[in-house]
């Protein structure tokens, strides 16, 4: 099955619609597989991807990817599909816990450490960490030699602030995955704080040629960003909606927390934003992250057929 492109006028890029999950099981019981789709792995991804031309893979945040299972998400799509992989926890500073570190790396957590539950890149050697690196990058090894890698997602914690350490590790990103397609999720609000604070963020990502993900999220927190749309890399914008609901953002549990419907009004929002964002970067990936039930996939193909309505360039599974 190939992805037909939408025509659009000279200069402006291809925007792809997707979800955040295939997987998630309040979609799997919410009846949008068919009968006899829902039990299965590999149809599940075989009709995901019959609808939609883009996906991000959420779990490897949790886990490192295995490149055997890389490699059946290769088979197991249309050729010109697209996979976003978010970044193992620890390589953007988050805690991870002691069980998803492989048992051979954990002799490289300094001795104090090796009891506990969570671990923090700190907690490892230097060598370790570089370990850590090389086995993320390697198991996307089929996905990228299948052309099937949209971008890794790095999506930093709320204490990842703009400051001297903080970029420096930006600046970081091109040696610890050479080769592939990076972008950049903040959860802290001072990096696109409006003024001066905005403007350095944009320039050291546009130097840098890495894609500021631009979010729509709830408002009000430290963890808030603005809902900017600006393009910092050529090559790819990437665009994620978290819901609005301050309520729910409060919640512990990830399937509280993204629990939220856009209605059309609110994604008719984006449509202007993303044509703008087309206009500045060869492709768009717009992703639905509002994982609750059908959710996500009712407001990707809302979304996508309000950009088309728009003269958009979308990329549409083509029967």
């Amino acid at each position: 099955m190939l992805l037909r492109m939408a025509e659009g006028r000279r200069g402006t890029g291809t925007v792809r619609v997707g979800t955040a999950s295939w997987t998630d099981p309040t979609l799997v019981k919410s009846g949008w597989y068919p009968k006899g789709v829902a039990s299965s792995a590999e149809a599940r991804l075989r009709f995901y991807a019959s609808r939609f031309p883009l996906v991000e893979v959420d779990a490897t945040y949790y886990y490192l990817p295995r490149e055997e299972q890389a490699g059946l998400w290769v088979e197991r799509t249309p050729p010109d599909f697209v996979f976003n992989v978010k970044a193992f926890s620890l390589l953007t500073g988050h805690p991870t816990q002691r069980k998803a570190l492989p048992e051979d790396l954990l002799e490289e957590v300094a001795p104090e450490h090796r009891d506990k539950q969570r671990l923090y890149a700190s907690h490892l050697s230097a060598d370790g960490m570089a370990e850590v690196w090389r086995r993320f990058q390697d198991a996307l090894l089929p996905l990228d030699s299948a052309g099937k890698l949209g971008a890794v997602l790095l999506q930093y914690p709320e204490w990842f602030t703009p400051r001297h350490s903080s970029r420096e590790e930006l600046r970081a990103v091109r040696d610890r995955l050479p080769g592939y397609q990076v972008c950049v999720e903040f959860r802290n609000g001072a990096w696109l704080a409006e003024g001066r604070d905005r403007e350095r963020t944009l320039e050291l990502l546009s130097e840098l040629r890495l894609p500021l993900v631009c979010v729509d999220m709830p408002q009000g927190f430290r963890s808030s960003l603005p809902p900017v749309a600006e393009v910092t890399s050529p090559e790819l914008a990437v665009v994620r909606f978290h819901g609005r609901d301050p309520k729910a953002w409060q919640k512990k549990t990830v399937t509280e927390r993204f629990r939220y419907r856009y209605d059309e009004d609110e994604l008719r929002e984006w449509v202007p934003k993303t044509k703008h964002l087309a206009e500045g970067a060869r492709e768009v990936h717009a992703l639905m992250n509002n994982c609750y039930s059908d959710y996500a996939v009712t407001n990707a193909k809302q979304f996508t057929d309000l950009l088309s309505s728009a003269d958009v360039p979308v990329a549409t599974p083509d029967a």
